[in-house]
């Protein structure tokens, strides 16, 4: 645990940016607002329903989407959930063929297993060493019979922008509509086009948590895998929560406009990163597109050092980073962005800076990386095993 006088540094922004200020008073201002049943007739509801309606058109506006595509989930997670197996479930007359990257978020490969169990067939399509998926394989796994296929807007684990626009060109030569998991780069990069399909979650830009976003392109067949419910045009069961999803939307206007003037600055600290890194720490392999990539995020993995150690270590510094590839002991598996990347999967560190990091911070933290990697694998030679 980090010593309390430890000055501390904040860079998993991957998992979960801190909270916006527009979006806490965005909610504070809602709580008051629109804590009514948007469904309902009386007049506090439709005031609702408007403040609701407003919050749509804003999310809208930055993915270049109408308002009435675009509808309001409880994470991310479900927004997947929903996009896969309901645009699978609409199209299970053309066929069972699923095509996803070996490299999505497992939200969208457990979607996947879900189509497998249920008869369904997938095809995952391999990586370069960047993390980046060849368009042409792309294309040559959609055949007669694709009902669906995914792939991802940037990699959540090592930053690599995924060729989108190649892949949607493909999908509609072959007439298969293509779902997007945009959830790392929402906010921070612009909205790929050619989706049928996106998804998104707030607390990523900056919202509150349990907000997510689910985006169907008008003439998209999709159907429900859920129960029918009147919510959120069909498809979303549940009352919504308008102050949270309110607060949503304000943040990601606000952070979009942070980012787009403050990305330059951020992705010049992860060069930074990338490059220091590699010159100040022996036996160390920095992963992931060092130029199609997002601005925030860097990976690097570190031979002959465990990945709890090392996050544990960095912690008890001051610094709050994660792991792509943490094994854990009920698993014990690596992870799978970097397996199908062919990289180190031990002893990984995912930096991820938050809108406004200083430089002064990430200084810091690459003062100290090299002595935490060494006392790691010191005491690792001393008790005579590696990871």
């Amino acid at each position: 645990m980090a010593d309390p006088s430890t000055p501390h540094a904040y860079f998993d922004a991957a998992s979960t940016e801190p909270p916006h200020p527009a979006a806490r008073s965005a909610l504070l201002e809602a709580l008051d607002a629109g804590w009514a049943d948007p469904a309902r007739l009386y007049g506090t509801a439709r005031a609702t329903r408007m403040t609701l309606d407003r919050a749509r058109a804003r999310v809208a506006a930055v993915l270049g989407a109408r308002p009435d595509e675009v509808s309001f989930t409880s994470s991310g997670t479900q927004a997947v959930h929903l996009a896969v197996l309901g645009g699978l479930q609409a199209r299970r007359r053309v066929g069972r063929h699923l095509v996803v990257s070996a490299v999505e978020h497992s939200s969208v490969l457990h979607a996947a297993e879900a189509h497998e169990r249920d008869g369904g067939e997938v095809t995952a399509v391999g990586v370069d060493r960047a993390g980046r998926v060849d368009p042409e394989e792309f294309a040559a796994a959609l055949r007669p019979g694709t009902a669906l296929a995914c792939l991802q807007s940037a990699n959540h684990e090592v930053g690599t922008v995924q060729p989108v626009a190649e892949a949607a060109e493909a999908c509609r030569a072959a007439r298969v509509p293509l779902f997007v998991d945009a959830a790392q780069s929402l906010g921070r990069a612009d909205v790929p086009g050619g989706w049928s399909f996106l998804a998104g979650s707030a607390h990523k830009w900056g919202g509150p948590a349990g907000v997510g976003v689910l985006a169907v392109r008008k003439g998209t067949r999709w159907r429900s895998p859920l129960p029918d419910d009147e919510r959120e045009r069909g498809r979303v069961p549940g009352f919504e929560n308008v102050p949270a999803i309110v607060a949503a939307a304000a943040a990601l206007e606000a952070y979009r406009a942070d980012m787009a003037a403050d990305a330059p600055r951020v992705s010049a600290l992860v060069d930074r990163i990338r490059t220091r890194v590699a010159d100040s720490v022996p036996d160390v392999e920095v992963a992931g597109d060092p130029v199609r990539r997002l601005p925030h995020l860097v990976t690097f993995s570190c031979l002959y050092v465990e990945g709890e150690a090392l996050l544990t270590e960095l912690d008890r510094l001051g610094f709050a980073v994660s792991s792509g590839s943490s094994c854990t002991a009920d698993t014990l598996r690596p992870s799978h962005v970097l397996e199908a990347m062919g990289v180190i999967t031990h002893g990984n560190v995912r930096v991820s800076l938050p809108r406004g990091v200083g430089s002064a911070d990430v200084d810091r933290f690459l003062a100290e990386l090299p002595g935490a990697v060494a006392r790691l694998r010191e005491a690792t030679m001393n008790t005579g095993s590696r990871p």
